[in-house]
């Protein structure tokens, strides 16, 4: 419990600092900058520096889409007076990258189907794909990566959402609906040449 703590504790300042420091806040992005899942794939795919696409790729946020065919999600829109979850706005604001937390689709680089891609975590990624700025963490956050991506993740996961549990997660003995530590477990990519 006593790592867990402070890793939560490392996590929350280290996110508090580079918030602070670099509004760099993933919302706030202009959609206009996607630069899309390929340009990111072509860097983060090799199993040398983590291959974090692959990762993405054996994920839940790669699938997001996929969800909103289930019978299940369907039953869920159904609830909501919704006939298709593929299709509405409403649920595609956090099923998709390509909506950017909006009802809309404000993207093309971003194809729909892709779910939920790097930059709605990391920000959009047109000022830091370079390889040169890529090369400094300090560039790269300068650019707009958001880092670490964990202040983006109550974007969506949040009690706005129809399939929100109050007790989803344990911390210290109390059930919570999401917690930051636990699920960055489960979706992990780190870069093993990259020091911070």
């Amino acid at each position: 419990m006593k790592n867990r703590v402070l890793t939560g504790i490392t996590m929350c300042a280290v996110s508090l600092f580079v918030g602070a420091a670099h509004a760099a806040d993933a919302s706030k992005a202009d959609p206009a900058n996607y630069a899309g899942l390929k340009s990111c794939k072509m860097c983060h795919k090799k199993e040398a520096s983590g291959n974090q696409y692959g990762k993405w790729v054996a994920g839940p946020h790669s699938k997001t889409f996929e969800v909103l065919g289930t019978a299940e999600a369907k039953a869920v829109a159904a609830k909501l007076g919704i006939d298709d979850p593929q299709q509405s706005g409403k649920c595609l604001k956090c099923h998709s990258t390509a909506y950017h937390w909006t009802e809309t689709v404000q993207t093309e680089k971003i194809k729909v189907e892709e779910g939920v891609t790097c930059e709605s975590c990391h920000g959009a990624g047109k000022n830091y794909k370079s390889k040169t700025t890529m090369k400094s963490h300090e560039a790269s956050i300068a650019g707009g990566m958001v880092y670490p991506a964990t202040d983006s993740c109550t974007l969506c996961h949040n009690d706005g959402s129809p399939t929100w549990k109050d007790d989803r997660y344990e911390v210290d003995g109390k059930k919570v609906g999401f917690d930051p530590v636990q699920a960055f477990e489960k979706i992990k990519h780190p870069n093993p040449n990259v020091k911070h």
